[in-house]
């Protein structure tokens, strides 16, 4: 006798999608070479796409959320291994350690030499804890820093991964000066002379996402999300109870389609049919087109202009006209 198919375990809305998979599977171990056979496995498949496709053309804020946190979303290492030929990591501050959260180091991608920069979140529960959930403590922007620094002295373009909920908010990492190496960060990145591009791939939470976030192409995935704070932080602070979080997610207004329509970034890059978890290998692809357009776009560029533009582009962010 057969062994029962195991239904998979992640969003709680895909539901409906785990349940046909379900099916599918169960019909391709139990189908034979039959016509009739092969036009259910077909149909199966069919629905299975066409339940992917209205599921996710209609997801709310706080779903949107739950996927940019999915546990198989892919991560800086992930999309670095995927489309960089080569990557030599940098380790380490030279101040105070190392810290896990963010990755750093020269990459090759196709003919130009890049510095990457990214959060890294971890896969496994021991991977997550040295890594602090992606929450970068004072000594991992420390670290980016000094390595954009080096990048741009040698004319390098920088590329950035974003994806923490926020940067660490423990009491030692306030007295190494947390908020201000972010705010330094945020400083020289609005001014070293070398092309940046930002891309935010999962969670951008807060301070954290924004100690990386200061760049000439700002552009998210599909579906993260790029925010002041955390829907529960939020929802906390206006309504005393993290129960009210699917409302702040929507008050906030902080998907990819909000914040291109409110200028806050330049691109949302399409993910594949039901998320990048789905097929990274797709969402890599589509990241290294829109990454190698970008750097092409952007060395074009003098410095002298392209750092006019950055200090405008951001400068035009929360203007507004009152009567």
């Amino acid at each position: 006798m057969d062994a029962p198919v195991e239904q998979p375990v992640g969003l709680d809305f895909e539901q409906p999608i785990y349940e046909l998979q379900v099916q599918l599977q169960q019909r391709l171990r139990t189908a034979d070479a039959s016509p009739q056979a092969m036009e259910e496995i077909q149909r199966l498949r069919s629905e299975l796409t066409e339940t992917i496709r209205r599921i996710y053309s209609n997801l709310t804020a706080w779903q949107i959320v739950k996927v940019a946190r999915c546990k198989d979303r892919p991560q800086t290492l992930d999309y670095i291994g995927r489309i960089c030929d080569e990557f030599v990591e940098l380790y380490g501050d030279r101040h105070f350690g190392e810290d896990r959260a963010i990755i750093t180091g020269f990459a090759k991608l196709d003919q130009y030499k890049v510095l990457v920069v990214g959060h890294q979140k971890g896969r496994t529960l021991k991977e997550r804890a040295a890594c602090y959930f992606g929450c970068a403590h004072p000594e991992g922007y420390r670290k980016a820093l000094a390595k954009m620094r080096l990048a741009a002295k040698f004319g390098v373009p920088i590329i950035t991964l974003i994806d923490t909920p926020g940067a660490y908010p423990g009491i030692g990492a306030e007295e190494r000066g947390q908020a201000w190496v972010i705010a330094q960060s945020m400083f020289e990145m609005s001014r070293l002379p070398t092309p940046i591009i930002c891309v935010v791939i999962g969670e951008g939470g807060s301070g954290g996402a924004l100690g990386i976030g200061v760049g000439d192409r700002i552009a998210m995935l599909q579906y993260a999300y790029y925010s002041v704070i955390s829907p529960e932080g939020c929802a906390g602070i206006l309504w005393k109870s993290g129960e009210y979080a699917e409302q702040a997610a929507e008050a906030l207004r902080f998907t990819s389609q909000d914040l291109k329509q409110f200028g806050v970034i330049d691109d949302v890059i399409e993910e594949p049919l039901g998320g990048a978890h789905r097929d990274p290998q797709q969402m890599a692809g589509r990241l290294k087109r829109y990454l190698l357009k970008a750097l092409r776009e952007l060395l074009a560029e003098p410095i002298d202009r392209l750092l006019e533009k950055r200090y405008e582009k951001f400068r035009r962010m929360g203007v507004y006209l009152e009567e």
